[in-house]
């Protein structure tokens, strides 16, 4: 006997709440943007126990290695080298269904470092409820997601209901990183019919998001006493000329590209270290950016040319610069995501009317995730959707609201269901 989704949900809530509890308890963080390694070893072994407790049929460890990253920088020009992956693996796992049609719920298990410890209401991995809320590093971004995923299929389990397409959990590491987990998972073969991104989403479909890239300027000047500032070159100085010209550059990027979906392409400063004291010239100076880029109109190497040859057109006409040419590298970087609708956004948009009784807002994300690489490597139909939202990403105190999350479990449930209605055909 088949039970109701929203009585068993409410039965229940308790136990698929405390999973998600029980998972953010534990550090999980990307160091480093995963240079210097990452902890997302024993949230991975976690997930394994539960997954095992739920009876799936296939359960693997894949570990991380260098050389599927440098074969997917060689081939798709995606990945980020150079990362330690001590004890880093994904967790791949199947629940056999009764149709062929498969669905894979894709979600990272890193975190990004909490930073300031004393700004945290509660302890980061000591998470707690308040005022509806579930307090914790990590709970929208994006164990949240993930675990919203692996509960809907232990709700139509506790349901009663047999599952009617193979379901695919894909829990990676790294992805703070740049995405590599994804990118390795890709990279073994990993495929599904449709997959879902648990990213957060605020209640909203995400059908694009933006390419990024993160590149760092480091400057020479000549440092000498500040008394005679003249003898010297301040590269600091010569920083804030250059971040000049590249907010000219954005401000041409805002006038001439434009997406229905996504705002404006964008360049940000985040960071900026220079010099070494107040009474003395800076003989040195770095910032660090991040572009932001929109698909279609723009690419990778067109992003790079023109923030390159900007600093570069800048350096020529500066008589210091000239001859100690700052020097440019990229750090981080993935490509955009845009994804046109057909079969699976179809379903999406029938499985949201249900649990939720109207339709999905459909928008794009400013930020980029792994999205990209189901859709734009694997060739999979992908589609980004989860509880929580991009404010409480890599923030202070962040959150999930328990109802969201709740309400991320019902969808996903209804998801699987509408995905595999036999009566109709794959386009």
């Amino acid at each position: 006997m088949m039970e109701d989704l929203r009585e068993v949900l409410e039965r229940n809530r308790e136990e698929y709440v405390k999973y998600l509890s029980e998972l953010i308890a534990i550090d999980t963080q990307d160091l480093g943007h995963g240079i210097a390694g990452g902890r997302e070893k024993e949230g991975q072994e976690y997930l394994i126990r539960l997954l095992e407790e739920m009876g799936a049929d296939e359960i693997e460890r894949d570990p991380m290695t260098e050389e599927m990253i440098a074969a997917s920088i060689e081939k798709f020009g995606e990945g980020n080298p150079g990362h330690d992956y001590k004890d880093r693996y994904n967790v791949y796992a199947v629940f056999n269904g009764q149709g062929s049609r498969s669905l894979m719920f894709n979600g990272h298990m890193d975190t990004m470092p909490p930073g300031d410890e004393s700004l945290w209401k509660v302890p980061p991995h000591s998470p707690r409820i308040e005022g509806g809320r579930l307090y914790g590093l990590g709970a929208a971004d994006m164990k949240g997601g993930l675990m919203a995923s692996v509960m809907a299929v232990k709700l139509l389990k506790d349901a009663g209901i047999p599952l009617p397409v193979p379901v695919h959990i894909c829990s990676v590491c790294d992805e703070e990183g740049g995405g590599n987990g994804s990118i390795l998972a890709v990279m073994r073969g990993k495929r599904a019919d449709g997959v879902v991104v648990c990213e957060p989403t605020s209640g909203e479909l995400i059908l694009a998001h933006m390419g990024f890239v993160f590149m760092k300027v480091e400057i020479t000047g000549k440092s000498n006493h500040s008394g005679a500032k003249w003898l010297g070159v301040s590269a600091i100085e010569k920083a804030m000329r250059i971040i000049e010209r590249l907010d000219e550059l954005e401000h041409g990027w805002l006038l001439k590209f434009k997406h229905p979906l996504l705002p404006s392409p964008n360049l940000n400063v985040g960071t900026i270290h220079g010099g070494s004291a107040g009474s003395t010239v800076a003989g040195d100076c770095e910032f660090e950016m991040c572009i932001h880029y929109l698909p279609g109109q723009m690419n990778h190497k067109q992003v790079v040319a023109e923030v390159t040859d900007e600093i570069r057109r800048f350096a020529e006409s500066d008589l210091w610069l000239r001859e100690h040419m700052p020097e440019i590298s990229i750090y981080q970087s993935g490509g955009p995501f845009e994804m046109e609708k057909g079969l699976l956004t179809d379903s999406f948009e029938k499985a949201f009317q249900a649990a939720e009784g109207k339709p999905v807002v459909i928008k794009g994300s400013p930020a980029g995730c792994d999205s990209r690489l189901w859709k734009n490597i694997a060739g999979c139909p992908t589609i980004q959707f989860g509880p929580g939202n991009l404010e409480q990403c890599h923030s202070v105190n962040e959150y999930i609201s328990v109802e969201e999350y709740l309400k991320a479990i019902h969808i996903y449930a209804q998801l699987i269901l509408e995905w595999g209605k036999d009566d109709r055909t794959d386009e």
